[in-house]
């Protein structure tokens, strides 16, 4: 591929996995990243979106594939403890407690980040976001490609992650180069991200990991909210996410029923319901219904298809 490229004129091709292929996907797919391609891969959150993170130009097609914000950092993934190094310095110590901990897995640390990667990857900060997934084709992609990995999820900015491969090629194909086929995604759900350079850990983002895991290992965490976000230190701390096109109200307080009666009269009962069983159960017939699992299975409700 030839760097700087129309980004909308591409061919997207989809690599189907399977046991005994993995390798040769991997080692295909990783070339891809060394020439400065858009390869989007499973991870088991949600699948991302690579490119060369040392790669300037890989970078910003990006950004571009995406229509993702300039300021709007990317993660950094990489396939082992020791590659954090690479892009990272001054690596703190309750860094290593966590990747120890959390490793492989969706947990990613901010950290001091080394002027190797491009302000383009960063958003211009002096830190970098960095994880090590937990799914064998990501990590094998990594080393094949022989390069730390920038990933945000594989779709248009501001809208829902794709937990499958259909969901990438619907979203963008035509836009990136290569889609690696691994099935429906573990998780569903982002990674957790914390920024480990100040003195009180700070939990970003919520995702894959817990705050009470979070806690267990490393005590009091601080927690931002968008409104102590001026410029961004994560994804998903500034501009919105995960986004539905629908106009989506989100329903709490003790009367459950009477608030979606009151919804189903404004709106004509042009309404739908995403909730869980027990929830359901108090409502009625008052509008359709979506039961998305227990609520005592977050697990399964986040790997739903509508989440």
């Amino acid at each position: 591929m030839i760097i700087g490229e129309p980004i909308f004129s591409k061919s997207t091709r989809v690599l189907h996995t399977n046991q005994h292929n993995i390798e040769e996907v991997c080692r295909f797919a990783g070339e891809v990243i060394r020439r400065g391609g858009l390869v989007a891969f499973p991870t088991e959150t949600v699948y991302g979106l690579g490119a060369d993170a040392l790669n300037q130009q890989a970078v910003k097609n990006i950004f571009s594939a995406k229509e993702r914000p300039a300021d709007n950092p990317l993660i950094v993934h990489v396939s082992s403890t020791a590659e954090v190094k690479r892009v990272a310095k001054n690596i703190p110590e309750i860094a290593q407690v966590l990747m120890d901990a959390f490793w492989p897995g969706p947990l990613t640390l901010v950290l001091p980040g080394k002027n190797i990667v491009p302000d383009v990857t960063t958003g211009g900060l002096d830190t970098v976001a960095v994880r090590m997934p937990d799914h064998s084709l990501a990590l094998g992609l990594i080393r094949e490609a022989g390069v730390p990995i920038a990933a945000p999820s594989a779709n248009t900015s501001g809208k829902p992650s794709p937990t499958t491969a259909q969901h990438v090629m619907d979203d963008l194909g035509g836009r990136i180069d290569m889609i690696i086929d691994g099935g429906r995604v573990a998780i569903g759900v982002e990674s957790t991200v914390i920024d480990v350079t100040r003195n009180i850990p700070a939990l970003l983002r919520p995702g894959g990991v817990g705050i009470e895991a979070l806690q267990e290992i490393v005590g009091r965490i601080q927690v931002s909210t968008p409104k102590d976000v001026s410029v961004p230190r994560s994804p998903g701390v500034k501009y919105a996410h995960y986004s539905p096109e629908a106009t989506v109200v989100l329903v709490t307080g003790d009367d459950v029923a009477g608030a979606i009666k009151k919804l189903a009269e404004e709106y004509e009962g042009k309404i739908g319901l995403l909730l869980c069983k027990e929830t359901a159960e108090t409502v009625g017939e008052l509008a359709r219904k979506i039961i998305l699992g227990s609520r005592s299975d977050v697990e399964s409700i986040a790997k739903s298809d509508l989440l």
